[in-house]
């Protein structure tokens, strides 16, 4: 099998950027160590701590968080890192060319019952100039690369240079991303959707007709049965959509007038919907493309739809019917 260092030099990709990516691959497996171990580290459990975000922080993030930092700041190759559990971007190089910014443990709250976990990573174009929150404000459509990492019965690495999405598999015994799946393709059609019900009375009245209409089936206007997945960790969601198609969206809610959206632009909308869009699905807000919207702030939240195509379209079109295109003010 192809290693991910070959696979890399086929795609003709800079030097300095595959350096970059086999970096992060390499303390993918660090991380991927630290999960496996578990209680046995003594590594579960919150800290007293909360991030930028309001969320307190698990053990492992703060762990994953520091082994992702310090490995990047040894690179060469990254003049910034902006990350989720850091107040404020972080200066590394003058140098370096790139800038990254990740998840260090996405679904987080699922260490303690061993499910799925993911380091979700973006990497885009360092600008001139000294860095500063601004450099980082870059549309999705500006990533050159962009992957996450699933924890799972495997460590797999899904990735993408803007040359298609590729998956390798963790081999245990020589320790190498092998590629064990190329030109990864989302199924245009899907009969299976991922959304967190509990909050569906919070949802606009566009989301609640779509999920009611598909919850009634062969029965409702879709004439088609549908099944629900959720595994409460987006990378382990977003992977099951490039596995077998799907759509997976965590939507507007007014649960919370304050904080309308849940995910993060720039650590897990964007390289997902990078992702998906090389896998030949869509990616949205609902109102607009994820990877079209110009950053305001590095912690700016949105609403994500994403998934197979023609089911993501259909999903737009109740946005589309009941609110002409222009989003609501929450």
């Amino acid at each position: 099998m192809q290693t991910l260092t070959q696979h890399l030099q086929q795609q003709g990709i800079s030097e300095p950027l595959c350096q970059l990516i086999l970096t992060l691959a390499e303390t993918s497996k660090s991380i991927s160590r630290a999960v496996r171990q578990g209680a046995l580290a003594g590594v579960l459990g919150a800290t007293d701590h909360q991030n930028v975000q309001g969320e307190t922080q698990k053990k492992l993030d703060v762990i994953t968080n520091d082994m992702l930092k310090e490995a990047l700041k040894a690179s060469g190759h990254v003049k910034g890192l902006a990350s989720e559990e850091e107040d404020e971007v972080l200066p590394v190089s003058e140098q370096g060319e790139y800038l990254v910014c990740f998840d260090p443990l996405d679904g987080s709250s699922n260490i303690d019952i061993n499910s799925l976990v993911g380091t979700i990573f973006s990497i885009l174009p360092a600008p001139a100039g000294a860095l500063n929150e601004q450099s980082f404000l870059q549309s999705g459509r500006q990533q050159v690369a962009a992957g996450y990492v699933l924890y799972g019965p495997s460590t797999m690495l899904a990735l993408t240079t803007g040359k298609g999405v590729s998956f390798f598999t963790l081999n245990p015994d020589s320790s190498a991303y092998l590629l064990t799946q190329d030109n990864v393709t989302i199924t245009p059609d899907t009969a299976e959707f991922a959304i967190n019900m509990s909050n569906q009375r919070f949802w606009e009245a566009p989301m609640q007709t779509y999920i009611a209409d598909l919850l009634l089936g062969s029965m409702g206007p879709r004439e088609k049965a549908f099944n629900m997945r959720w595994i409460a960790a987006m990378v382990g969601d977003v992977h099951r959509v490039l596995c077998r198609g799907g759509i997976f969206t965590y939507p507007t809610d007014n649960k919370n007038p304050n904080k309308p959206y849940k995910l993060r632009l720039m650590y897990e909308a964007n390289p997902m919907a990078f992702l998906v869009e090389q896998a030949q699905g869509k990616a949205s807000t609902g109102y607009q493309d994820i990877l079209d919207i110009q950053p305001e702030r590095i912690h700016q939240r949105v609403a994500v739809i994403l998934g197979s195509a023609n089911e993501v379209d259909t999903c737009l079109a109740y946005h589309q019917e009941t609110y002409s295109d222009q989003e609501p003010e929450l």
